[in-house]
């Protein structure tokens, strides 16, 4: 059982327009967004922060952001959220090679060492305490932008916020992240945990 329970969607109608993103990235709309509307407030800036973020600026793509995300959240231990976010990988586009070797990022050759410093970025900056140092950002600075490298952390970020409120919430995960859960990460001991409703 979560700790709080999420709201019907039709709960806040600003909300419920805003979350029409998420049919998009996920193909629903997470109960983590459905529970930030017992406070309308923090879901509406939740969703608006989640599409600036998420939004393309330059070379990150939708697929590396999200592969970002999951690198994050799997360094937290979040299972709600390293299921969503290799789900949206896979609906934004990310090769096949790469989603089910993602464990493997560091040395499997889908991945680019544009990718593999973004992607070490990522572990660094969810680590606690923080990991990033001279050397992460000298290997960011010979293939990213600084423009690029803001995308980068405000996914890290945001996905600090979203580790810590569904691990801490019990969130139910839904059925499509399940599915994606289990078809990429399950083979690595991918299970729902205490997001199992």
């Amino acid at each position: 059982m979560p700790l709080v329970n999420p709201l019907d969607p039709s709960h806040d109608e600003e909300t419920r327009k805003l979350a029409e993103f998420f049919n998009e990235t996920l193909g629903f709309c997470p109960n983590s967004v459905l529970t930030m509307q017992h406070r309308p407030a923090i879901s509406k800036a939740f969703i608006n922060l989640n599409k600036a973020v998420m939004a393309n600026e330059g070379r990150v793509s939708s697929a590396l952001k999200r592969m970002i995300a999951w690198v994050s959240s799997n360094a937290t231990g979040c299972r709600y959220c390293q299921a969503h976010a290799i789900r949206a990988a896979e609906r934004y586009g990310a090769e096949q090679e790469q989603l089910e070797n993602i464990w493997e990022y560091r040395t499997h050759p889908a991945f680019s060492e544009a990718e593999r410093a973004a992607l070490d970025f990522s572990l660094a900056a969810s680590q606690i305490p923080n990991n990033v140092g001279e050397e992460i950002k000298q290997r960011l600075y010979e293939y990213w932008d600084e423009g690029e490298i803001v995308e980068m952390l405000g996914v890290i970020s945001l996905f600090g916020y979203l580790n810590r409120w569904n691990d801490s919430m019990g969130t139910t995960i839904e059925e499509g992240a399940v599915e994606s859960g289990n078809q990429y990460l399950g083979k690595h001991g991918w299970v729902k945990g205490k997001h199992g409703g």
